[in-house]
């Protein structure tokens, strides 16, 4: 089996190569890559993926912050920001955020971002050279976001 991110054949893909895939999904409506800055430096990112319409009309997040600027409440803004585009201008109805078990900072961006634990996904994603367990989590178009709380 190839390493996560390969077809079979393919070499793996570096920086630049990651660049223009993100682009290239991006024009055709699949992904939203963000970048996050704090005090004027790139410090993460968040991307919405795997946009879907049809009878769906879904997308997962993705993200990560470097640990110089975690705990500040940095990416949970972020995912909620995000959330409330997809929801409420994209109109997506389901977005989905999948972290590691062991990752409990992730974890907690989801829940202060208002998703809700849906399920445990074993062997769900191959990462460092293996497939590894899930904690999936949830928010849907109907669940009140924190940016619609605060203007209240």
């Amino acid at each position: 089996m190839p390493p996560e991110g390969q077809i079979v054949g393919q070499r793996p893909p570096n920086y630049n190569m990651m660049i223009r895939i993100m682009k290239k999904e991006a024009r055709e409506g699949r992904a939203l890559p963000f970048a996050i800055e704090f005090e004027g430096k790139f410090v993460g990112q968040l991307t919405v993926g795997g946009i879907w319409g049809g009878s769906f009309r879904g997308a997962f997040f993705g993200y990560w912050i470097d640990e110089s600027v975690a705990g500040r409440g940095l990416m949970t803004k972020s995912v909620e920001l995000a959330a409330d585009y997809c929801l409420k201008t994209m109109m997506l109805h389901r977005i989905e955020i999948n972290v590691r078990p062991e990752n409990a900072a992730s974890c907690a961006v989801a829940l202060k971002a208002g998703f809700t634990q849906e399920s445990y996904r074993p062997s769900f994603l191959h990462i460092d050279g293996d497939w590894r367990d899930h904690i999936g989590f949830v928010k849907f178009r109907d669940t009140p976001s924190a940016v619609q709380e605060q203007s209240q």
